[in-house]
């Protein structure tokens, strides 16, 4: 696999952050420059991000002394000087559409944490492991934006990455409904406890567009491409309830599922063990060996355990059980800002490298 060059733009927030340490010595991936906002621009990486440094890790030493260019100003110069950005910026959602379109009609190719083009027809929102062929709509994009390489592909909000793989391999027995309750950790609002003290000992039950993005994104990944455009699912329905909890990294999610052909416990378990995505296939540097782990202590999964589970990009499962209501209930979790948010982002840019759309 050859050596691409990639940029950060939006370096300076909490999943900016998170891709700058994965990119650090990314088999793959050399990181070339970083993009923040005119406030940050002309800055060190160092001087801009220093003081809000929320990774565990220390920052990388390669990135330290990089100047932190304009993301708007500077951008002909950025999508020159890359194979492609990868974009975590802050910003209005119709500016960070126009921001998005315009470097890929600079032939730099964009994977977006932003959910600005999430419901966008012919933009992919890939979870690799699921609807890896959803990429087969960027040709449709090039050709509306009148582009030859560039292209924009997001990945799906944070909140959905434990359930929803979770779901996928059941979808075989006719999902009718699903209830979903998600308690989501404070790096998903890019803060920390030293930011956020009112978070202590405390539980928020609403986060602003969550439960719409919870209940609408999941029928878009199971959808299918028609007419140069990806068309969403007609089912599941889907209900969500989104709180916020006084948790550093990592959204759990307590899930309700009815189906037309209700499996049993011991299928179910198997379905989860034995799936494997694209990913899985190709070997990509980023993706977890097992996807889907399922734990059978009844106390498990717990964040402070598992999120970090095969570098925080597996999904662990636990308390699978027949429901009186619904047919079956459990409980999963994933690191929001790993496999939820820039984690996730590298390994659809390991995907669609391996796939040659970026070349």
């Amino acid at each position: 696999m050859k050596k691409y060059k990639v940029g950060v733009i939006g370096a300076t927030g909490i999943v900016g952050q998170r891709f700058v340490t994965l990119l650090n010595k990314h088999p793959w991936f050399e990181l070339a420059l970083l993009a923040a906002s005119p406030r940050s621009a002309g800055k060190t990486y160092q001087e801009a991000a220093a003081s809000r440094w929320a990774m565990s890790e220390p920052m990388p030493e390669s990135a330290k002394d990089m100047i932190i260019m304009d993301a708007l100003a500077a951008k002909e110069k950025i999508a020159g000087s890359v194979d492609f950005v990868f974009c975590a910026v802050d910003m209005p959602k119709d500016e960070i559409r126009a921001l998005e379109e315009s470097y890929a009609k600079l032939e730099c190719p964009v994977i977006s944490n932003n959910s600005a083009h999430r419901f966008t027809p012919d933009v992919p929102m890939i979870i690799p492991e699921i609807n890896p062929e959803h990429a087969e709509i960027i040709p449709f994009f090039r050709k509306r934006i009148g582009s030859k390489r560039g292209f924009v592909a997001v990945k799906s909000n944070c909140s959905l990455q434990s359930y929803v793989p979770a779901i996928h391999p059941l979808m075989g027995y006719g999902v009718n409904r699903v209830l979903t309750c998600t308690y989501q950790a404070i790096s998903g609002a890019g803060k920390t406890f030293e930011r956020w003290p009112e978070m202590i000992d405390n539980v928020i039950p609403y986060i602003g567009g969550e439960e719409e993005k919870s209940e609408k994104e999941p029928l878009k990944i199971w959808g299918k491409i028609e007419n140069g455009q990806i068309v969403p699912a007609d089912s599941p329905a889907f209900t969500a309830q989104c709180l916020r909890v006084p948790v550093s990294d990592g959204h759990m999610a307590a899930v309700f599922v009815e189906f037309e052909n209700k499996p049993a416990i011991e299928e179910i378990k198997e379905r989860w063990a034995s799936y494997r995505g694209r990913p899985q296939e190709l070997g990509l540097p980023s993706t977890p060996k097992q996807f889907l782990h399922y734990f059978e202590e009844d106390d498990y999964p717990q964040t402070k355990l598992h999120r970090d589970l095969e570098g925080g990009m597996a999904i662990s499962i636990g308390r699978l059980r027949e429901d009186t209501q619904y047919d079956i209930k459990f409980v999963c979790l994933s690191h929001n800002t790993l496999r939820g948010a820039a984690g996730g982002g590298v390994l659809l840019a390991e995907l669609l490298c391996a796939e040659g759309y970026m070349d």
